[in-house]
Parts: structure tokens; C-alpha cells; sequence
């Protein structure tokens, strides 16, 4: 199996797995690599098959990760993927052992992840990295986990900020979008589909992004890439919420879960 590490000097030339045909997130797909370029500097790495496929890891030390967690000398696992046919056939142990392997040459604690308490859109899967050698570390109410695998014992174990432990957002009327070009998705969806969404329901709209480590180190919600929340609730990390196909029926579901 082989996998190749974009680079500063290589990212132009290379595909980064998600959106790469898809002519309607061009702009994002652009921006994501403009961001990636930006944060290589700061030690990220993009992992990925060598093959048109989305079969990829994204990882960086947790100091400068685009996430609101506190995780001294930890490595953070960014967006990790197998999709399609790639899948059962051994890439994400793969991928993930070498991240073991890089984190270990670094004198890293360990590893740490954010992912649904259940399975969330968009983040890895919770079930499969726990089997993997994972624990988790904390849970909050707006059903998020902090995981991690830990290769030496510490003080204090990896943590969510403060920031995001209420679950809630300081606008508490209408629908607020926190987002950022860590995914080529999260763009296109949130500058047309999600302001016709809106106004089709007279409801007011909030959209921030993420625009700077910093922004996302403290925002109300662990999913820096795409996070909605309704009257100051935080609601889902599913992109597809910005489509008026889709909107009433994920809001809706999810309401009435979170009220049983």
C-alpha cells in the first residue's frame, strides 16, 4: 500500500481526496488547500493513498490545532477517511500506525481526537477508534467525546476548553453556523444552499468562520469545520442541514431525540 505526504512545494499538483470533482466546491476545494499549505508550517501532515480515493489521515501537534481542547504534547488526528471500496482492506490501521510511529518519534503523550459521543457527520468513527486503543478522555452534553490514546501517563488528561462545555452559543435567536475551510465542503454549502434555507423560513442567520487557530481554539462547538446551532443550541455537524431538501428533516429529528 502506498501513501504519499503532501507538501508545501507538491499540494498544487496533488488531489486532497474529498471534493476533487466536484465543480460546485471549487472555491472550497481551492481554499482547503490553501489552508493546509499555510498549517504544514506548523507541523500538520496530510496523509493519503496514492490513488484517486478517499483514503486519507490529517494530523498535527495539539498546541496549534484548529480544535478547542488543551492536550499539552499530544498529537491531534484531524480528518481521518476510508471510504468506497477502500474500505476493510487495512488503510485506516495503516494510516493510524503511522501516526502512532510519528507521534512516538516526537516524544508525543499520546494521541487525541474529537468524535461524536455517537456517530457525528463529518468525524471519525468513535466505535472503530476505540477498538483501536483509544479512551475516552471527556463527553459533553452537546453529545461530544474527547478520545485519546496515551503512550505515557500524565498529570492531566487531554481536556475540552471552557468554551465549549454549555453546548450553546452566545446567539440565541435564529440559526449560527461556525465554520472554516479545514474541509473543501464547508464553503460552497454555507454561502448559497444555507442563506436560501434561511430565508425561505424567515429565520435569522449567523454565519462566522473560523478564520484564524485562534478563533477556533475558543469557538462554542468541537467541529471547527461545520457546526449549526438553533436558538443558541448546538444542533448537528452535518453539512447537509444547509439544504432546504434536508433541513427540516435533520432539525426536526434531531429535536425530538434530544427532547426524549
Amino acid at each position: 500500500m502506498a501513501y504519499v505526504n503532501l507538501t508545501k512545494e507538491s499540494i498544487e499538483g496533488e488531489h486532497i481526496c474529498c471534493a476533487f470533482s466536484d465543480k460546485k466546491c471549487s472555491e472550497g476545494y481551492r481554499l482547503k488547500k490553501q489552508w493546509l499549505a499555510g498549517e504544514f508550517d506548523n507541523g500538520y501532515i496530510f496523509r493519503r493513498l496514492a490513488e484517486r480515493a478517499k483514503v486519507f489521515i490529517e494530523y498535527g501537534p495539539a498546541e496549534k490545532a484548529w480544535v478547542p481542547v488543551t492536550a499539552p504534547h499530544y498529537m491531534v488526528i484531524g480528518c481521518f477517511w476510508v471510504s468506497g471500496r477502500y474500505k476493510g482492506k487495512g488503510h485506516g490501521k495503516a494510516l493510524l500506525k503511522e501516526v502512532v510511529r510519528e507521534a512516538k518519534s516526537q516524544g508525543k503523550n499520546g494521541l487525541v481526537t474529537v468524535v461524536g459521543t455517537k456517530k457525528f457527520h463529518f468525524m471519525s468513527d468513535t466505535k472503530w477508534l476505540l477498538s483501536q486503543g483509544f479512551e475516552i478522555c471527556e463527553s459533553i452534553s452537546s453529545g461530544f467525546s474527547l478520545i485519546s490514546m496515551d503512550f505515557k501517563k500524565t498529570k492531566n488528561r487531554p481536556c475540552f476548553k471552557d468554551s465549549v462545555k454549555s453546548g450553546t452559543c452566545s446567539i440565541k435567536k435564529g440559526i449560527v453556523v461556525y465554520y472554516s475551510n479545514r474541509c473543501p465542503y464547508s464553503e460552497c454549502y454555507v454561502k448559497e444552499p444555507l442563506v436560501e434555507t434561511a430565508n425561505k423560513r424567515n429565520l435569522p442567520l449567523k454565519v462566522i468562520k473560523l478564520g484564524t487557530m485562534e478563533q477556533a481554539q475558543s469557538a462554542p462547538t468541537p467541529a471547527t469545520i461545520f457546526s449549526l446551532f438553533l436558538d443558541g443550541k448546538f444542533i448537528t455537524t452535518d453539512i447537509g442541514v444547509c439544504m432546504d431538501s434536508r433541513f427540516d428533516k435533520i432539525v426536526g429529528k434531531l429535536q425530538i431525540h434530544n427532547i426524549s
